[in-house]
This record gives structure tokens, sequence and C-alpha cells, in this order.
């Protein structure tokens, strides 16, 4: 019989891709769970699996074309008898109790069974064997994971249909079409500016069009909808990190042991973690149509990374918890994933404050806008030897710019120069990272 096999639900807000490549041809022999496709979504490379086993009859796309969720892509010829126990044999493949492809950067599950996690809580704000990363693992196949991981659908929270409640690949799909759905109505308010069709500028002289990648479509859109919808205003201060980048350099040795290089950036999220703490209403978010504020008790960071594809977002979790050093190497990791287009979803979700690094680059200062839903962004500009007066004479010190934006909503100018003030103090004497 023949089987079509169509571009599944990709997780929130997600209704299309583009084909990035495309792995496989007509008369190739093709596997149950082997990937088919690779699809570039708005910030992530997704693998697109076979959900049947057979022989590939028809490739119906070919790669830079464009995909809607829904729409087939393959045709495959599959044997009766494998048709009937497609079901079955998914159902077979157990997940090892330690499988290094979701073991490998996290310490083993504990063997009790997950506690009930309350609807209001958030789970960074339990225990550490509480928290996803450490969940019993999910019944659930090793594909049916990965492919929950890589649309961002946290596989813990997905009803299984199966047998003593296992998840199947349709589970997933089924949870993630309804997110999609409850969200449906918040998709239609704030939609931002909208366009207006340009003028044909080939007319004063020779242009050349490149259609946008998904990547900078879908940052035009959310930036367009944050600037349109969060009353922006971006405080500035500077701190003086002469002592501070002596002690990175004296250190930088013990997190390139580890695998990781210990920047300015790793070392801020140390200290705006303890700044969030301290100030919690820059942890929050605010639900106009509820009329709510959200306040979190788990602290995740992003950091943004420039990419060939353009600005990506990857989120730090549970940053409170972790060592200067840990931290060290997960960013490097984490933004290393982001540059070589092998970040997932999940990876790109979840965070509530973000920092924006372009003191490597250069400039004196910028206005970074808000990553909505969060509601205050750190940038970081050029740092520079500059001339300070001190005790009757001028002395050379390293200053760094910092701007603060954040949402007017619900941050107050003064709680802004508060935070912002504190953070810079935390950079010049970091001692009192431990004394607040």
């Amino acid at each position: 019989m023949i089987s079509e096999l169509k571009i599944p639900e990709l997780g929130e807000n997600i209704t299309s891709g583009r084909v990035a490549s495309v792995l496989v041809a007509a008369g190739d022999a093709l596997e149950q769970d082997q990937i088919v496709l690779e699809l570039e979504t708005d910030k992530a490379v997704i693998e697109i699996p076979s959900t049947v086993s057979g022989t590939v009859k028809e490739v119906l796309v070919a790669e830079g074309d464009d995909v809607a969720i829904g729409q087939v892509v393959l045709r495959v010829e599959q044997a009766a008898a494998e048709a009937e126990s497609v079901e079955p044999k998914a159902a077979e493949k157990e997940e090892p109790e330690n499988a290094p492809e979701e073991e490998a950067t996290v310490a083993p599950a504990p063997a009790a069974p997950p506690p009930e996690p309350p609807v209001e809580v958030p789970p960074a704000q339990s225990a550490t064997a509480e928290k996803t990363d450490f969940k019993e693992a999910a019944p659930a196949a090793p594909s049916v994971r990965r492919f929950a991981r890589e649309i961002g659908i946290d596989i813990h929270q997905v009803p299984g249909s199966g047998p003593g409640g296992r998840i199947s690949v349709e589970d997933v799909k089924n949870y993630s079409k309804m997110l999609n759905k409850q969200r449906a109505d918040q998709q239609t308010i704030f939609k931002g500016v909208q366009p207006e069709p340009l003028p044909d500028f080939s007319r004063w002289g020779e242009v050349e069009v490149s259609p946008m990648n998904k990547v900078r479509e879908k940052t035009a859109q959310h930036l367009s909808y944050a600037w349109a919808t969060v009353p922006h205003v971006t405080q500035f201060d500077k701190a003086d990190i002469t002592e501070l980048e002596e002690l990175r350099k004296r250190y930088a040795p013990v997190a390139e042991k580890a695998g990781g290089k210990l920047t300015i950036t790793a070392i801020l999220l140390k200290v705006v973690v303890k700044a969030l703490q301290k100030f919690p209403q820059f942890n929050a978010s605010i639900d106009m149509l509820k009329k709510e504020i959200i306040y979190k008790k788990y602290y995740n960071i992003g950091v943004a990374v420039d990419t060939d594809r353009g600005l990506l977002v990857p989120v730090i979790r549970d940053v409170d918890q972790k060592s200067l050093v840990q931290l060290a190497v997960e960013l490097s990791q984490i933004s290393a994933k982001a540059r070589d287009k092998k970040i997932a979803l999940e990876d790109l979700q979840g965070g509530n404050f973000s920092i924006s690094n372009l003191g490597g680059i250069g400039g004196t200062g910028f206005t970074p806008i808000v990553n909505a839903p969060e509601v205050a962004i750190l940038g970081v500009s050029r740092s520079e030897i500059q001339p300070v007066y001190r005790d009757g004479e001028f002395v050379p010190r390293l200053i760094m710019p910092l701007s603060l934006s954040y949402d007017h909503r619900l941050i107050d100018g003064a709680d802004a120069a508060r935070f912002l003030r504190w953070v810079c103090q935390a950079l010049e004497e970091p001692f009192i990272w431990e004394l607040e």
C-alpha cells in the first residue's frame, strides 16, 4: 500500500518551514523513524522522521521549498504486513535506562517516582530532582522523545494514549496542536504595524532581491510586535571592571580546563541572576488579557548569539543553581549549537530575561529591544580604558557601558535605575554577590 508522509505539528505557534535538505530519494529503502527531511523553522532546524518503513516512491519537495503543516512530502510503498504493524513496532521500542541521547549532559534520574507538579508552580521552582532535566524517563520511544524535544514540547506534559500511558508521535502532534489552538486567539491580537507595499526601487538603479530566511522572517515579525506593544525605556550606566578583568584572566584557565570560556557574558549571567532575585519584577511577565503579573520563581536567562542565519537567543536554564564554571561551559556549548544549526526549539524557549553583548564587535551603547513576553534586556557594549579622577589624580580604568531596556508597563524608571546600578556595583565589587 502507498502511505503519505506529511509535515507534522512542529510546536507552539509554528505553521510552516523551509526545506533545508532532503535526505532520501525515490527508490531508497526507508526505515521507520529514519530522518527524511531537515526543516528550517523560525528558530531551529528540525529533523523530520518517517512514520513508516518501506520504499520511497516519490519525493514531492526540494531544498528551498516552503512547506506547511499537513503538507505531503513523500509517498512510501509499504508491505501489507508492515502497514498493519507500524504502531506495535513503535510501542516495542523501549528507552534504555541510561540512553546516551537523553543523558549526555545531565545526571541520571532518581529512582523515586516524579512528584505531582502543582499547575501554578514552574518546574524550576521545585527541588533539583523535580526539574525537567531530572524527571523520570517518559514512557516513549527515543525517536518520540527526540521529536518532542526538537519541536519544543515537554514530553512529560503529553498525555499518552498507548498501554500504560505510553506516548506516541501522534500524541505529541495532538498535544502540540492543542497548544496552538489555545493560543489562536492571542495570535490575532497586537500583530504590530501592518506592512505596506514598497516602491519599485529598480526605477532608480540596479537592485538584487533575496528572500528572507525563516529566522530573519520571524525576527522581523517578533520585533515589530515587541516594539508596537511594549512601551520601551532604556537606562544607561557604566561599570568599572578593572579588577574584575584581572580576576577573569587569572581564573580563565579553570574554565578552559572544564571545556568552557570565562567571558564577561558568563560572569554577567551570575550577576544578573542575583539582581533578578533582588528585584523580582524583572523576572516577571505581564498578561494584558487576564490583567495579571506572573512572577517566576525560576531563573532562565537568554543570551543573544550572532549566527550566519540571524540572531538567535538560546536559553540557559536554572542559572541560580549553577557555578560560574558550569555557566561558562554551558554558554560555550549552547552558543556553538546555535551557530552550527544544531539548536533545538526547546533551547530557545522559556527565558525570563535576556543579555545581548556586542562588546566584541564595538560600540559605546545601544538600545536593545525587549524580548517579549520578558520585561527587560541587558545590553553590553565595548569596554575601553578611560581616565577616572580618583584621590586627586586621573588614573586609567577599564569601563564597560551597559544599557537596560525594560517594559514600562511593569517596571518604573527608579526601579530600573536601581537594578542597573546594582549590576554595576556587583561587577565592580564581586564580593557583593554573596553578601546580598
